[in-house]
């Protein structure tokens, strides 16, 4: 990574309050950060691969998806690149998910500004910042390893057909394939995402494929 006074950062956030907001806090710590800026997921994808990034500040949501879904993406383009996840959806809930698919950081947009300017010092000196309450998630998950991987949380039925949906089948097609009714499938759809805490099929594809 570049030397601490020449680092190039990416701001990626729908909303660009939230992203000048980073950035004054990042005038205070060193006035000669290059930073570049990304609304939405693609603007940030392309911003990656033509810029020298060293720290990547994303957004949990964005208009056009989750950043869960490029994290291994990120990491295939630029595998020594350093990323903060700074959102405002519950750390309790998602934070481990986002570490386990290459996040080096989960940041909660509820904290008090010094809070975030010490994780943002922390990212920068030491390419990590995990707070006090996803410390606790990461012991808990050495005895609940569903914390880690949700997916252990469904039965052998569930799994199934999370699996299948992840490879494109339908609920017609699930049932015809499993030979049950198209509402059980319908149903068991409902409780897989209820259970993993997600609300479409692409966050149950990105599960599946990163545990």
């Amino acid at each position: 990574m570049n030397q601490p006074d020449h680092k190039s950062i990416l701001l990626a956030d729908d909303h660009s309050l939230i992203r000048q907001g980073i950035v004054f806090l990042l005038e205070d710590i060193n006035p000669d950060f290059e930073i570049f800026h990304a609304s939405n997921l693609q603007q940030a994808l392309e911003s990656l691969k033509t810029n020298p990034i060293d720290l990547a500040i994303i957004d949990a949501h964005f208009p056009d998806g989750n950043s869960l879904s490029i994290l291994p993406e990120i990491k295939k383009i630029k595998p020594e690149i350093k990323i903060l996840i700074f959102t405002g959806i519950e750390e309790d809930k998602h934070a481990l998910k986002y570490l386990n698919a290459g996040a080096n950081g989960f940041l909660s947009k509820m904290n008090e500004e010094d809070e975030i300017e010490s994780a943002i010092r922390k990212m920068l000196e030491n390419g990590e910042y995990i707070s006090p309450a996803t410390q606790a998630l990461l012991m808990n998950s050495m005895h609940n390893p569903k914390l880690i991987n949700p997916l252990l949380s469904l039965t052998e039925r569930e799994l199934q057909i999370a699996k299948l949906y992840a490879e494109g089948y339908g609920n017609l097609e699930i049932a015809n394939n499993l030979d049950v009714k198209q509402n059980t499938v319908s149903t068991i759809k409902k409780r897989i995402f209820e259970k993993l805490d997600i609300e479409n099929l692409v966050e149950l594809i990105e599960l599946i494929k990163n545990n």
